[in-house]
């Protein structure tokens, strides 16, 4: 049964999750949205250290051989959001937006800046002042990326998301030219405060914030609840 539109959204918020795991929900949740079996979602989660490679990746921005990230227990993923290479792990939280854009304006452009505002929202209720870079996508604080943004739109359903540094530790970046920002640093909420953050109350601002950003009331939905409503299969429709 399709689902009702309006102003609700659905949030699910989950702990640390298999990246490939991860990206099988995103695309089932990406085609019940597209046949109107969902409402806009947001995802919310952490992953075991991995280095995801975007449709604008330069090789040469991944710095390790395949035998030195076995060694240090990273999996490279290639995906077909859009950007360049990046680095997810656990202190980091991963926001995944699931929604029709042809609710909120279809213009991809300002998609982007709108997760931006949201982030930089939150962290200014940590009296951190996040900023954004003309021609760049992500938030910036303190001379450092502490947010990266990358996303994929199918039918003018999203898919991907943000990255946001919160406790990671950022030794993971050394291994990549992250974004293809050379000689750009990576920074964190841990490192700019100097005191470890409360994940579980980053999760709740940021949530509020994406939802006064795209004007949904959002409610809470378990993961079992959600499966219930997706398509079996990862074909596309």
């Amino acid at each position: 049964m399709p689902h009702k539109e309006g102003r609700a959204g659905w949030l699910l918020d989950l702990g640390i999750v298999d990246y490939d795991e991860a990206l099988e929900l995103q695309l089932r949740c990406e085609r019940a949205r597209k046949q109107g079996l969902i409402a806009d979602t947001l995802i919310l989660l952490e992953h075991e250290p991995v280095y995801t490679m975007g449709r604008g990746t330069d090789p040469k921005n991944l710095l390790l051989d395949s035998a030195e990230l076995d060694k240090r227990g990273i999996k490279l993923r290639e995906i077909r959001r859009g950007g360049d290479i990046t680095f997810h792990g656990p202190g980091q939280l991963i926001g995944y937006p699931i929604i029709d854009l042809q609710r909120h304006g279809k213009d991809v452009h300002l998609y982007l800046r709108k997760l931006e505002t949201a982030i930089k929202a939150m962290l200014k209720a940590y009296h951190i002042e996040g900023y954004t870079v003309e021609g760049m996508t992500g938030v910036w604080c303190g001379g450092g990326k502490v947010a990266a943004i990358g996303v994929g739109v199918s039918r003018w359903v999203t898919t991907h998301g943000f990255a946001l540094n919160v406790n990671t530790e950022l030794d993971y970046f050394g291994g990549i030219i992250a974004c293809g920002l050379n000689g750009k640093q990576a920074t964190s909420m841990q490192a700019q405060l100097q005191r470890e953050v409360d994940m579980d109350e980053v999760r709740a601002k940021l949530a509020s914030e994406f939802a006064s950003e795209f004007d949904l009331e959002m409610k809470n939905i378990d993961l079992s609840a959600l499966e219930s409503m997706l398509p079996a299969s990862d074909r596309d429709d």
